[in-house]
């Protein structure tokens, strides 16, 4: 680090879990960039001041994570049409003190859960777990996609029919209440955790219950520390196809890394990185 160096990081409540720092610094170094990446712990009341610090130290891009991703977009100075959609941000880039707001969770994941598990999503009905930032990305690049139905739950129903309503009826996107979890899911052809429930530390907790999905069926789950969840595990054992979260990890970084410095990202080797910093927990 020097006084060229370009300042990069990540805002999220936790944060510590995060492999982001390991796989961005990776990128610069890969890719022959002077750059820096660190995470940074930010509550929701100090929300505001860490968007200021971005500023007032010229921090050229930022990451956002849980809790932040819907409520940061009222402090930047413009959102990309995609990001608006989605109404959520996960990615910042500072153009000249102008800072801008992209969302690459959900071409992220989608990319990650064709290549991985589920090629053709056409037609295809979906239950989508989690009615947070994360959620609302990865919504509206689902709905890009052409399934036949996209059905929203979470445990505060109002915040699932909210989130649904906020976008086309084109998009096919419903809520449906929680007490109609377990049918939905023994229909779908993918049931998708969105929420952080199974997240490390607390690795033995479990958004749903894994039998309520039929064989064959895919289980995703957007969480990649541990990168086999709980439900994951459990979904595997009764006959179901799985996709971790590790993709989505990989991808939204690499949008990010291209948007910060007009590069392509050097994916294999950002992988290669976060799978080797798993093993030296």
């Amino acid at each position: 680090m020097d006084s060229h160096t370009l300042m990069f990081g990540v805002i999220g409540d936790p944060i510590r879990h995060s492999k982001s720092p390991v796989m961005l610094n990776r990128a610069f170094r890969e890719s022959g960039i002077n750059g820096a990446y660190a995470a940074f712990h930010v509550t929701p009341d100090q929300l505001q001041q860490a968007i200021a610090g971005v500023r007032g130290l010229g921090f050229r891009g930022l990451n956002v994570t849980i809790p932040h991703k819907i409520e940061v977009m009222a402090f930047l100075d413009e959102i990309s049409d995609g990001a608006k959609a989605a109404g959520a941000v996960n990615t910042i880039v500072n153009d000249n003190g102008r800072l801008i707001g992209y969302n690459t969770d959900g071409i992220g994941y989608v990319r990650s859960l064709k290549e991985e598990a589920e090629p053709n999503l056409n037609g295809k009905t979906i239950v989508v777990l989690g009615a947070g930032g994360a959620a609302r990305g990865i919504l509206w690049a689902l709905a890009q996609e052409s399934p036949a139905a996209i059905l929203v739950a979470n445990r505060t129903e109002s915040k699932a029919s909210e989130l649904a309503a906020s976008f086309s009826p084109d998009y096919r996107i419903s809520a449906i209440p929680w007490s109609n979890l377990q049918e939905a899911c023994s229909t779908a052809d993918v049931v998708i955790n969105t929420t952080s429930v199974g997240m490390s530390p607390n690795v033995a907790d479990l958004p749903l219950d894994p039998s309520w999905l039929k064989p064959g069926s895919v289980a995703s789950d957007l969480i990649y520390n541990p990168l086999k969840t709980a439900f994951l595990q459990q979904a595997e054992q009764l006959g179901c196809r799985i996709h971790g979260g590790l993709g989505m990890f990989i991808y939204q970084g690499a949008y990010a890394f291209e948007y910060w410095t007009g590069k392509p990202a050097p994916v294999s080797a950002m992988r290669e990185v976060v799978l080797a910093s798993f093993s030296t927990i």
